[in-house]
């Protein structure tokens, strides 16, 4: 809630108040100032924007961010180094095992585009340390062919990029990254509905089904598969048709229980709707649904009533979802 956030902002300000005094927290109520509000563009509340050097000029937004120690730790990788720099092993160890994840930039030189991307990204998650190295006993150690970046978790490596020189994009890296802070497939719940919106993927993907149903660990399976493949691209979610407190986002795709198991896409920019074309819930039919989606093939899923028999008779025609654009347009 903005309250909460409010607290944690007041909690950052007071904490870097002695280690950054140059840095100033301040909060205005826009409902009584109009003129900043359209100034700034605030749509959402609360916005957390960050101003540098005195300019009122395009300031960096904020996003995602909640709590205290991730404010200080995003305030702090936009005004110093965003990447502790790694010269031992016991070093990465130590940045690896510090907490349930991290992030190790693995390069043959500490001067090209992609240190850059790798450092820009460390900006937009504060969330993990990131760390980077161009220690060729460090990247021996972990048996890493050097300019790739490593997710670990728990320790351990989860995932391996290879950053191509020029050929990364930074909002990907950003996207790929924070979606670790997710299982691989979220189920929805009230507690886990927030942390999936604070992931920026746009692209969601929700298998509708009830959790007792016989077949459900054969299509479970097949749904992380597929979630594996398109991690980054899409974020794969899993709603309990069962739990009664799921109600509101059955209405909103639609979904009766004679529909499920069902798949659909949503798109949270467009708010553009998607339904997989295939009945069965499987991997080969999960990844063609996915691929054609990210390639633009996939029909929009209008959901509508069938087109009454009679629309046309009279004056007045009975326009539904499935007539409307032909009728209309």
């Amino acid at each position: 809630t903005s309250q909460n956030l409010s607290e944690e902002f007041a909690e950052a300000a007071r904490q870097l108040k002695k280690e950054a005094p140059r840095i100033q927290f301040g909060k205005i109520d826009v409902t009584h100032q109009h003129d900043l509000r359209k100034e700034f563009n605030i749509q959402a509340f609360p916005t957390v924007k960050f101003f540098v050097n005195g300019s009122r000029e395009d300031p960096i937004d904020c996003k995602g961010v909640r709590k205290a120690s991730t404010f200080i730790t995003w305030v702090k990788r936009r005004t110093g180094p965003s990447t502790v720099l790694i010269n031992s092993t016991d070093q990465a160890e130590a940045i690896i095992k510090a907490d349930d994840l991290a992030v190790i930039g693995f390069f043959r030189e500490l001067h090209n585009d992609s240190v850059e991307v790798f450092s820009e990204t460390a900006r937009d998650v504060p969330e993990m340390p990131f760390g980077m190295t161009a220690s060729e006993d460090v990247c021996a150690n972990y048996g890493i062919q050097r300019n790739s970046l490593v997710v670990f978790k728990k320790g351990k490596p989860v995932h391996n990029e290879v950053l191509e020189e020029g050929g990364q994009n930074k909002l990907g890296l950003t996207r790929l990254i924070k979606t670790f802070t997710l299982d691989l497939v979220t189920e929805y719940n009230i507690e886990t509905s927030v942390k999936i919106f604070d992931v920026p993927v746009e692209n969601h993907i929700l298998l509708f089904t009830p959790k007792n149903l016989e077949t459900f660990n054969e299509i479970y399976e097949h749904y992380q598969s597929a979630a594996a493949e398109f991690r980054g691209k899409i974020l794969f979610v899993l709603v309990d048709t069962n739990e009664a407190r799921n109600g509101r986002i059955f209405e909103y795709f639609r979904i009766r229980d004679i529909d499920v198991p069902a798949v659909r896409i949503l798109n949270l920019t467009s708010d553009a709707k998607y339904k997989m074309p295939a009945d069965d819930v499987t991997l080969e039919n999960l990844k063609e649904f996915c691929q054609s989606y990210l390639s633009g093939k996939a029909k929009q899923h209008l959901s509508s009533e069938e087109i009454p028999q009679d629309w046309d008779k009279m004056p007045v025609k009975v326009l539904v979802g499935k007539n409307f654009n032909s009728i209309i347009f």
